[in-house]
């Protein structure tokens, strides 16, 4: 059996034979494939918005709005969905000041290449003037605007306090501790200090049995983002759902959480599936552009750690031509002995005393502290993945290999194609 993993921009194939007992799950969004009216579908959204007025008329009376978008490791189609936000916002109002804040978090700044892919080449030029990329270490841009429930003081992009409406574009997908992406994940972590986003991603709360894939209710994590978009007034949202091949398949317009709570419930019903326990699983990053490094490698990962066996052995198929994504996730591994260390330091770590990239260390330690973890990367990645004392290898044949040799009375393989689009319950 030939199975297609998405790798960069193309794909990879695995191989397995009859008697490797194969399972494989798959999210449905990739059987709901787009039917090339993607730009319909957003102009649909926006003229039925869910529980809002219409873009245009809630920007009548608007002097200036903050436009909040995702950054480069998010396939948000922006090059479709921010020239119908922009018209709306001018429709009736063509002084309107309408600035774009790409939400980084505490990821590496957007370069003008990729936010000339992310918005097109003709709109970046033309908006180019009112694009900013948020910066979550420049203090002096940043305010303070509240504690949050988990008692994070909440500081943010200044920008957000300076305009008379704010609005989210993105797009809604499993989330491996928020639940699900969108909404208000636009503000926590994406224009926060990165204070507070270390403070939300505390050892605490990334550790609480809610903080996972596909819970929204009771997820102390989302409940501080929630709470983040509402002292930041977060008025609208703009979300899709994509498929496979990143095109625009649902489109959910309008209230910042009754919106993304559709929208979450649309994904929810076509991503479950239930685990098929395996002493080998396969997983990817579903490609580009969400592959590019470790860091984000780690959340296919979390898929596989939900239907691996105790002992058993996980494959994560993920380009990282970008490296490790994270300097100080790196450091966690190559500086300690081994993942029970990296957890037991974390796990000891006070929420005011978090550091970078702790969280990502803390989710991809207990994952390795349950499977032996084997990556297939670009080769420039090969020192970076056996530095964090993971095993490196050049194909998937290579790795299906030697997982049989870890584990030579495997009871069989279980291949989640796509690790970012399910919920595995």
């Amino acid at each position: 059996m030939i199975t297609k993993i998405p790798y960069g921009r193309s794909h990879l194939d695995c191989v397995t034979a009859e008697n490797d007992r194969v399972a494989v799950l798959t999210s449905a969004l990739h059987s709901m494939h787009s039917d090339g009216k993607e730009s319909e579908k957003v102009v649909e959204a926006l003229d039925k918005p869910i529980c809002a007025p219409l873009l245009e008329d809630w920007a009548r009376d608007k002097k200036s709005v903050l436009i909040i978008t995702s950054d480069h490791t998010r396939p948000v189609p922006s090059r479709i969905c921010m020239p119908h936000i922009l018209e709306r916002l001018r429709k009736y109002n063509k002084d309107i000041d309408a600035k774009i804040l790409i939400a980084t978090g505490v990821h590496r700044e957007t370069t003008e290449a990729e936010l000339s892919e992310k918005f097109g080449a003709e709109l970046y030029e033309r908006e180019k003037a009112n694009i900013f990329v948020h910066d979550a270490f420049a203090i002096e841009q940043m305010t303070y605007v509240g504690t949050l429930p988990s008692g994070c003081e909440l500081s943010v992009n200044k920008m957000v306090t300076e305009v008379d409406g704010v609005i989210a574009e993105g797009f809604i997908e499993p989330h491996f501790f928020a639940g699900f992406s969108g909404g208000r994940k636009s503000i926590l972590p994406g224009i926060a200090s990165a204070s507070s986003v270390m403070q939300n991603h505390c050892s605490k709360l990334i550790g609480h049995p809610r903080s996972r894939t596909g819970y929204l209710d009771g997820n102390p994590l989302s409940d501080d983002m929630i709470c983040a978009a509402k002292l930041c007034k977060l008025d609208y949202i703009v979300n899709v759902v994509i498929d496979g091949e990143k095109k625009i398949v649902r489109c959910f317009a309008g209230h910042p959480q009754k919106a993304h709570e559709e929208g979450c419930g649309f994904v929810s019903d076509y991503c479950a599936v239930s685990p098929v326990y395996a002493d080998i699983v396969l997983t990817s990053n579903g490609g580009y552009p969400l592959d590019q490094n470790v860091y984000q490698s780690i959340k296919s990962m979390t898929a596989a750690e939900a239907t691996v066996n105790e002992g058993g052995v996980i494959i994560c198929v993920s380009k990282c031509n970008d490296g490790c994504g994270g300097d100080e996730l790196y450091k966690w591994f190559a500086d300690h002995k081994d993942a029970n260390e990296v957890a037991e330091i974390i796990k000891h770590t006070e929420a005011k005393d978090t550091i970078c990239d702790q969280w990502m260390a803390q989710i991809l330690s207990r994952i390795m502290l349950k499977a032996k973890v084997i990556m297939v990367t670009d080769p420039s990645a090969k020192n970076i993945v056996e530095g964090m004392k993971m095993t490196w290898c050049e194909s998937i044949d290579k790795a299906i290999e030697t997982a049989k040799a870890i584990k030579p009375d495997y009871n069989g393989i279980t291949l989640v194609p796509d690790g970012i689009s399910v919920i595995v319950r």
